[in-house]
C-alpha cells in the first residue's frame, strides 16, 4: 500500500507499507502547525482492482474559540418591559477575553420563511488539494444522429413540442411551504385534534404565527375536535420599510388619540365599564434590538440593556463575538413574552368599502383559575384621533367572556366597513379581575371604486384672453360618480413641474431596477436643486416652516400603513389642504433625507448589478440589455444636469463604468453575430432600436474609452446610424441626431434637425409637436418619451430656445396632477423641463383665473401663496364645492411672456362604469374551491351567491389573451379581505417558456413579465380563508408598464364567507 499525507497543499510524508493477513498501525505526530486539518491518501493494487481512499484527519482550532455564557437570563418576560443581560466571555482556558460583541434579537416565527444564523471562520480550514483516480479500461459506445445545422445552406427551425402541465409539482424545484416538528408539510389552516404545531397567517408583507396546542377552546371556528390554546406569536412586517426593524402603527403616538381615548373611556365610565386604566400594546416591532458592537468591561463581561416589543411571542437571540487575535464565539438564546391574560386580535391586512367582516380576536387565560371578564373594540380614525365606532355599524362594543384555566376563547364583532374613511385604528382591550391587556394596530380601508383622473391644460401667451371647457365634467350626467378634488395650477417657471413630479418618482411602490433607479434619479436632481438653487430652496424651507409641529402628518408617522395605502388608495396620502402638500414636498427637499434617500437607492442598485455588469428588471430576471441602456442614460443625464454625486462617488462611478463596458461587449456580440451570418451584406441595415439607444447612452460619456476589442463594433453600428436615419421613428431619430452631434458629425445631426423640423406641427394650443405620437406596445414608440427627446434634441443640436418653449406645451399637456402616467415618462420630461436649468425666471405678475362665474384670487384664499420670482400658485376644491360650471375656465394674461397652467378633476367612479381602450389585452379570472369527493379533492367554480368556509383552499386562475408580442407587462389581482395566499415570498418564476416574476403584497398579487409572447398564457396560485363575512374580491387589470393607454381588467367578484358548523 502506497500512503502520502498532505498538509496546505504539500506532501509532508510519503511511504510504502506490507500488510499481510493483519492490521498496520501508522503514526504521525500532530502538531499545533496542523491545526486547520490534514488529508492522508492510500493505494493499492490487487488482482487487477484499484483500491484508493483519502481521509481528511479534522484539527480545530480549540484555542481559538470563545464561550459565550449568560449570568443573568429569564426566558419568559412581560411585553413592554425593560431587561438587563449580563454575558460572560470567557476563552478555552476559561481565562477572560477583551472581546467585542454583535448581539441581536428578532421575532423568532421570521425563521419559518428562512432559518438566520451568526457564523463566522477567520480561519482557514483544509480539506485536500488532491484527487487520486482509477480508470476503466472496458468502455461502450454510443451513437446519436448528428445534425450540423450550424454550418448548412439551411437553418432547421427548432418546433417547440406542447409539454404536460404538471400543475407546479415540484419535480425538480424547490417546494416553499409550513413545517411542523417532525418534518411534515402543513397545508390545512387548522390542525386535527390531539396535534400541535403553528398556523401562518401573512400582513404587511410578514406574518402571525399562532401555536396551537391540545386544549378546550369556546365558540372558536377552528377543528369542533381540536383544542386550540395560541401562544401567540405575532409578528408584523412592512413592504415599504428601508431597513430591517419595522415599527407599525403605534409606535409613534398619533395626534389627537389621547382625547378620543379619553372620550371613549369616559363614556364606558358612566356605562359602569372602565376600561382607562388599559394600555394597549402597540410596539410590535419584529426586531427587539441589534447592537453591532458591544465591548466586554475589565471583569470580560458584556451588559445588555433593552426594552422588549409588545408582541406576544418566542424571541430568538443571537450573539457573534471576536477579539483581535482571531478568536470567535456563538451564543443562541430563545425566550418568550407573554402575560397572565393575552389578547390576540386575527386582524386582516386590510378592509375593503362596502365589505361586512366578523372581526376576530382570542383572549388566552395562562392564571391558575378561570376567568370572568369583559372586552371591548375601540374604532379610531387615524388621521384625527376621533372614535369612528358608529360608521362600522358597532353598537355596543363591549362583551363578557369566560375562559378557562389554561384555555383560550374568542370575541368577535361584526363590522360593515364605510365607504371614505381611508383607514382605522382598532384598539381591543380586555380585563378579568386584577389582569389586563390590549391590542392595538392600524388597518387601510381599500375602496372598491377606482378614481380617475381628467386633466386640462391652460397654456397662454401674453397679453391675451382664452376660454376653455372641460366638456365630461361640464356636462356630467352619471349618477355613481363622486367628486374627489379639483385643482387649479399656474406657473410662468415649467421648472416647477418637475419639482413637482419628483415625489411620484420617489414613492413608486414597486422594486424592479427602473423604479429603483428613478428614486436615484429623482433624490439626485432634488438634491441638485436644493444645493444649485438658493430661490427654490428658500421657498422650500418656508414651507417646511409655516407648521413645524404638523410636519409629517399622522398617516406619514406610520410608515407600514402608508406603504399600503400608497399601493392601493394613494389618492388618500393627497394632503387635505395646500398647506400639507406643501410641508410634503417640503420634506422631500430635506437635504439629510435625500442623503439618506440617496444611498438606500444606490445600495439597492449596486445589490442589484450582475456580475457582468447588466442590470435585470427584477430580481431573479436575465440582465436586460435595455433596462441597463435605460439606467446608463439616465445616470448620463444627470451627469449632464452638472450632478456632482455621478463623478464623485466612486462606487456610482465604478457602477455606471462597468454597465457601460457590458453594454460595450453586447454591441460587439451583435456585430460578431452579423459578420458571422451575413458577412457578404454588411453594408445592408443591421441596426436596430436596441443598437440606436446603445449609440445614445454611450454618447453620454465618451471619457470611458472603448476597448480595442469592440471598437471596430462601435465604428460599424455609428456609421449604420449616420446612413440609415431615415429608416426610424421620430424617437430613435432624436437618439441618433444626438449620438452623432456628441461625436462631432455635425453634418448629419443637422440633417436629422431639419427633417424633424420640416414633419413637426406647430399649432397656438398645442405647441409644437408630431403626428406620429400615438403610441404602441414597445419602448421606443412612447409619445411621452418622444417628446422628451425632441427637446432635448432642439436645445442640444439645434440650439433652439424658442421652438424648445413650443414643445414644452404639448409635454405639458399631457401631465396628470402630478406626473406623466409612469415612471419613466416622468423621469424624461422631468429632465425635459430641467434642460436649461431651473433658474429660468419669468413674470412675477399671476394670470387671472375664472372658473365659471367665480373669480379665483390667490392671494385671498388660505394656505395658496404666490411664489416669487414664478408667479406659482396652486389650489383645490373637493367633494360637494366642486360644481359643473368650474368646468368653463377664462384666463387673462395682461404681460408678455407665456404662462404655464393646468386644471385636474379628479373623481370616483364605479368599475363597471369605465370603459377600457381597445387593446390587444384581455383576462379572464376565476375562483375555484377545493372539496372532497369520494375520488379525492376535485375543484369547484365559485359562482354568485356560493358559500365558502373558513379553512376552504382557493384557487384562482387567470386567464391571459394577447394578440402580438408585448414588453414589460404588469399584471395585478386583488383579493378580498378574507383571504390569505400560501405564497408569501416574492419569487422569479419560469412557466411554459415564460419567466415573470411573482410579487406577493398586502392586498393583491403581482405579475411582472419582461416579455409577453403572444397566444394565451394561464397562471394560478393558491388562498386560504380566513375570515367570516361579505367581501369584495376585487378585479384583476393588466398593462404595459411603460405604456399605460394599452390596459384592460377582468369583472368583479364578490364573495361570502360563513363559519365552521358545529
Amino acid at each position: 500500500i502506497f500512503y502520502q499525507v498532505e498538509h496546505k497543499g504539500k506532501i509532508v510524508e510519503s511511504k510504502w507499507i506490507e500488510i499481510n493477513d493483519g492490521q498496520r498501525i501508522i503514526e504521525f505526530p500532530v502538531e499545533e502547525k496542523h491545526r486547520g486539518n490534514f488529508n492522508i491518501y492510500f493505494a493499492s493494487v490487487k488482482d487487477n482492482r484499484a483500491y484508493l481512499k483519502e481521509f481528511t484527519i479534522y484539527v480545530p482550532y480549540t484555542n481559538k474559540e470563545l464561550e459565550l455564557e449568560f449570568e443573568t437570563f429569564r426566558d419568559k418576560l412581560e411585553p413592554g418591559e425593560e431587561e438587563t443581560w449580563k454575558i460572560k466571555i470567557t476563552n478555552h482556558m476559561g481565562e477572560k477575553e477583551a472581546a467585542e460583541l454583535l448581539a441581536g434579537m428578532y421575532d423568532a416565527s421570521l425563521d419559518a420563511f428562512s432559518s438566520h444564523y451568526w457564523y463566522m471562520s477567520l480561519l482557514k480550514y483544509y480539506y485536500g488539494y488532491r484527487n487520486w483516480y482509477d480508470h476503466n479500461n472496458l468502455t461502450t459506445t454510443s451513437s446519436n444522429q448528428y445534425q450540423d445545422c450550424y454550418h448548412s445552406k439551411y437553418y432547421l427551425k427548432r418546433i417547440s413540442i406542447p409539454k404536460l402541465d404538471w400543475h407546479n409539482y415540484p419535480f425538480y424545484s424547490y417546494n416553499y411551504g409550513w413545517m411542523d416538528g417532525n418534518g411534515y408539510y402543513i397545508d390545512d389552516i387548522v390542525l386535527a385534534g390531539g396535534s400541535s404545531g403553528y398556523y401562518y397567517s401573512t400582513r404587511g408583507g410578514g406574518g402571525d404565527r399562532y401555536k396551537y396546542s391540545a386544549s378546550k377552546t369556546e365558540g372558536w371556528d377552528g377543528d369542533e375536535e381540536s383544542g386550540i390554546m395560541m401562544e401567540a406569536d405575532m409578528m408584523m412586517d412592512s413592504p415599504g420599510a428601508a431597513d430591517g426593524t419595522v415599527t407599525t402603527a403605534a409606535n409613534q403616538q398619533m395626534a389627537g388619540e389621547k382625547n378620543a381615548e379619553r372620550e371613549i373611556n369616559n363614556e364606558d365610565s358612566r356605562n359602569g365599564r372602565d376600561f382607562g386604566d388599559i394600555e394597549a400594546r402597540s410596539n410590535f416591532a419584529e426586531t427587539a434590538f441589534f447592537f453591532p458592537q458591544l465591548h466586554t468591561n475589565e471583569n470580560g463581561e458584556i451588559i445588555i440593556e433593552f426594552t422588549m416589543p409588545e408582541s406576544l411571542t418566542e424571541w430568538k437571540f443571537m450573539g457573534l463575538a471576536h477579539t483581535k487575535d482571531l478568536k470567535t464565539g456563538t451564543i443562541t438564546k430563545e425566550l418568550k413574552t407573554q402575560k397572565t391574560l393575552m389578547v390576540n386580535s386575527f386582524a386582516p391586512r386590510f378592509f375593503r368599502e362596502g365589505d361586512k367582516i366578523v372581526f376576530s380576536s382570542k383572549v388566552s387565560n395562562l392564571s391558575e383559575g378561570d376567568l370572568d371578564g369583559e372586552a371591548i373594540l375601540e374604532l379610531i380614525d387615524p388621521f384625527t384621533g376621533e372614535s369612528i365606532a358608529e360608521k362600522f355599524g358597532l353598537s355596543d362594543p363591549v362583551i363578557t367572556f369566560n375562559v378557562k384555566k389554561g384555555q383560550s376563547t374568542k370575541l368577535s364583532w361584526e363590522l360593515e366597513i364605510p365607504y371614505s374613511v381611508g383607514a382605522v385604528t382598532y384598539r381591543i382591550k380586555a380585563k378579568a379581575g386584577a389582569f389586563t391587556d390590549g391590542e392595538e394596530m392600524s388597518i387601510p380601508i381599500l375602496s372598491n371604486r377606482m378614481l380617475v383622473t381628467e386633466a386640462m391644460p391652460l397654456p397662454i401667451r401674453g397679453n391675451e384672453t382664452k376660454t376653455w371647457t372641460f366638456d365630461k365634467m361640464v356636462n356630467n350626467t352619471s349618477s355613481t360618480l363622486e367628486n374627489f378634488r379639483y385643482t387649479l395650477e399656474f406657473t410662468s417657471n415649467p421648472a416647477w413641474y418637475a419639482i413637482q413630479a419628483l415625489p411620484y418618482m420617489m414613492e413608486y411602490p414597486y422594486e424592479c431596477n427602473e423604479q429603483t433607479f428613478s428614486r436615484y434619479y429623482a433624490n439626485a436632481i432634488a438634491s441638485h436643486i436644493a444645493n444649485s438653487n438658493p430661490k427654490i430652496k428658500e421657498v422650500f424651507d418656508a414651507w417646511a416652516n409655516e407648521s413645524p409641529e404638523a410636519f409629517l402628518s399622522n398617516l406619514e408617522k406610520n410608515q407600514e400603513l402608508k406603504s399600503l395605502v400608497l399601493e392601493e388608495t394613494p389618492w388618500v396620502l393627497e394632503a387635505k389642504d395646500e398647506g400639507e402638500r406643501k410641508r410634503r414636498v417640503a420634506l422631500l427637499f430635506d437635504i439629510h433625507r435625500m442623503a439618506k434617500e440617496l444611498k438606500l437607492a444606490e445600495k439597492k442598485l449596486l445589490k442589484a448589478q450582475s456580475p457582468n455588469g447588466g442590470f435585470p428588471w427584477f430580481k431573479g430576471m436575465p440582465d436586460s440589455r435595455y433596462i441597463t441602456q435605460h439606467i446608463v442614460t439616465g445616470f448620463g443625464k444627470l451627469d449632464h444636469l452638472g450632478v456632482r454625486e455621478i463623478r464623485e462617488n466612486n462606487k456610482v462611478w465604478n457602477m455606471i463604468s462597468k454597465a457601460v463596458y457590458y453594454l460595450d461587449a453586447r454591441i460587439d456580440e451583435d456585430y460578431r453575430w452579423i459578420k458571422k451570418h451575413y458577412p457578404d451584406y454588411l453594408t445592408e441595415q443591421h441596426i436596430g432600436y436596441s443598437q440606436v439607444q446603445y449609440l445614445y447612452a454611450r454618447s453620454f460619456f465618451p471619457d470611458l474609452a472603448i476597448s480595442k476589442g469592440h471598437q471596430e463594433a462601435y465604428d460599424y453600428f455609428f456609421n449604420q446610424a449616420k446612413e440609415y436615419w431615415t429608416s426610424f421613428n421620430i424617437y430613435s431619430r432624436g437618439m441618433i441626431s444626438l449620438a452623432l452631434f456628441r461625436a462631432d458629425e455635425k453634418e448629419v445631426s443637422g440633417d436629422i434637425v431639419k427633417s424633424l423640423r420640416e414633419r413637426a406641427i406647430l399649432n397656438e394650443e398645442m405647441g409644437m409637436y408630431w403626428r406620429e405620437f400615438v403610441g404602441g406596445y414597445s419602448w421606443w414608440e412612447a409619445p411621452i418619451e418622444s417628446q422628451a427627446m425632441m427637446i432635448e434634441v432642439f436645445d442640444e443640436v439645434a440650439d433652439d430656445g424658442e421652438a424648445v418653449e413650443e414643445l414644452r406645451i404639448w409635454l405639458l399637456k399631457q401631465k396628470q396632477v402630478q406626473d406623466w402616467k409612469t415612471t419613466r415618462a416622468t423621469a424624461e420630461a422631468c429632465y425635459a423641463l430641467l434642460i436649461r436649468g431651473t433658474n429660468i425666471l419669468a413674470s412675477d405678475k399671476i394670470v387671472e383665473v375664472k372658473l365659471g362665474n367665480m373669480v379665483v384670487d390667490p392671494t385671498q384664499i388660505e394656505d395658496c401663496k404666490v411664489e416669487a420670482g414664478t408667479g406659482y400658485f396652486k389650489t383645490s376644491w373637493t367633494g360637494d364645492d366642486i360644481k359643473p360650471e368650474m368646468g368653463n375656465v377664462t384666463v387673462t394674461k395682461s404681460d408678455s411672456g407665456i404662462a404655464w397652467g393646468a386644471v385636474y378633476w379628479q373623481y370616483f367612479e364605479d368599475l363597471d362604469k369605465i370603459t377600457p381602450a381597445e387593446t390587444p389585452l384581455s383576462i379572464k379570472k376565476q375562483l375555484f374551491v377545493e372539496r372532497q369527493s369520494p375520488t379525492g379533492p376535485r375543484m369547484e367554480p365559485i359562482g354568485e351567491g356560493a358559500e365558502l368556509t373558513v379553512g376552504d383552499k382557493v384557487k384562482v386562475r387567470i386567464e391571459i389573451r394577447v394578440d402580438r408580442d408585448m414588453e414589460y407587462v404588469h399584471m395585478k389581482d386583488m383579493r378580498g379581505s378574507c383571504m390569505e395566499p400560501t405564497n408569501v415570498l416574492s419569487v422569479t418564476k419560469y412557466q411554459d417558456g415564460l419567466w415573470y416574476f411573482e410579487n406577493t403584497r398586502d392586498a393583491a398579487t403581482n405579475f411582472f413579465f419582461e416579455h409577453l409572447p403572444k397566444g394565451t398564457h394561464v397562471f394560478e396560485y393558491t388562498m386560504f380563508v380566513t375570515h367570516e363575512g361579505d367581501f369584495s374580491n376585487g378585479i384583476t387589470t393588466i398593462q404595459c408598464m411603460y405604456a399605460p393607454e394599452f390596459t384592460s381588467h377582468s369583472e368583479g367578484i364578490r364573495v361570502k364567507v360563513v363559519g365552521k358548523t358545529e
